[in-house]
């Protein structure tokens, strides 16, 4: 990722630990999640709890560990678009290193019936402009 992608501050919590004083692996999903709840705030302007989306696929490699006291930062990018799904990577850096990559594919999906439903026009339009994707 690059300096260009959508980024938010993260606070390394004590609770956020295991006992070898490194960020448990199961926390850097929250980070992904604070970086992607920060993106549609921002990028769509649009209460995030007004669209149903659920998470399809979640994947992390992990590069190092992040401990407390580190300067983490969680950057998220839109890298894919479909017509009831986007894909969406993440990076966690500590220290300015890469500590984390993943990826999450989220898939609108109708309140009532639970089923996959498009992607509303207006949030495709948002994503697509700030990400500068191609139609």
């Amino acid at each position: 990722m690059d300096d260009s992608n959508f980024s938010v501050d993260v606070q390394v919590r004590y609770q956020d630990l295991d006992t070898l004083q490194h960020v448990n692996n199961a926390v850097y999903v929250t980070y992904f999640e604070m970086a992607r709840t920060s993106y549609l705030d921002a990028i769509l302007d649009i209460p995030v709890d007004s669209f149903a989306f659920v998470v399809a696929s979640l994947s992390i490699d992990f590069e190092r560990p992040v401990t407390m006291g580190d300067d983490v930062v969680a950057s998220v990018a839109v890298t894919e678009l479909g017509t009831s799904s986007w894909t969406m990577a993440y990076e966690i850096r500590a220290n300015d290193e890469v500590a984390a990559t993943g990826e999450t594919t989220l898939v609108f999906v109708d309140p009532e019936t639970k089923r996959p439903t498009e992607i509303p026009a207006e949030v495709r339009a948002a994503i697509v402009a700030y990400e500068g994707l191609e139609e």
